[in-house]
């Protein structure tokens, strides 16, 4: 049995949008499990800890009005042609995903797409400018910014396997306009980030439980140290 629930929907969806609330998703990871080499968490760590402090408050989410570049559309238009081309390259079928909610942990993932039924590998779709295809093609590889979404996928999902694929039908050679690279769940720290993410989760989870006004009396005090001080200039 699968730990998780599909939610069919669209991504960029209100119910993908109402889906993802207050959970730490693939996009979030490499926030989540930030820290200073000195110790303490770092900035990203702490914005994203108050992002979904205030979505699991509000009961809204907060990136559901994200602005949509020209470029961020055009990956969007194109990733039916990249899937189209995957399949051509490896002879496998992709099949379409929603939204991966994990019954016990607020966590969730969503997935350009997958293998298998049930799903057997992930296939995670770029479609970006051409100077960032043409890095993938000259590094061969998966890049480094993007592992710890790839380990948060492959953890919440189960997959054995992840296609990292960047398509970019602009390059006249035909070779050249699809990139993929595999990462099985043996090649990253899958338990490691495990520990990581439910760490924060508990960070959230305190955060949210220990929400409280300041006494009126300490705001008052606050806005009287305030006054005092303007006319001091």
């Amino acid at each position: 049995m699968t730990p998780y629930t599909v939610i069919e929907c669209a991504q960029r969806s209100a119910e993908w949008y109402a889906a993802r609330r207050g959970r730490l998703t693939g996009s979030a990871a490499a926030a989540a499990i930030s820290f200073k080499v000195k110790g303490g968490e770092t900035a990203k760590r702490a914005e994203l800890r108050a992002r979904l402090v205030c979505e699991r408050l509000t009961g809204r989410a907060l990136d559901d009005d994200t602005f949509v570049t020209r470029a961020l559309q055009r990956g969007i238009d194109k990733e039916g042609d990249a899937a189209i081309a995957y399949e051509a390259e490896t002879g496998l079928m992709v099949r379409w995903s929603g939204f991966l909610s994990h019954n016990s942990l607020m966590v969730g993932c969503s997935l350009d797409g997958h293998v298998g039924d049930p799903l057997v590998g992930i296939v995670e779709i770029k479609c970006p400018d051409s100077t960032t295809h043409l890095g993938y093609l000259q590094s061969g590889g998966v890049p480094d910014d993007y592992l710890p979404q790839a380990t948060h996928n492959l953890w919440v999902s189960g997959a054995e396997w992840l296609d990292f694929v960047s398509f970019d039908d602009r390059f006249l050679d035909e070779n050249l306009q699809l990139f993929r690279v595999r990462i099985t769940r043996e090649e990253v720290d899958i338990a490691g980030y495990a520990e990581k993410a439910e760490a924060f989760l508990r960070d959230v989870d305190f955060a949210c439980a220990h929400v409280q006004p300041k006494p009126l009396i300490e705001t008052l005090r606050e806005a009287v140290a305030l006054h005092e001080a303007a006319r001091a200039l």
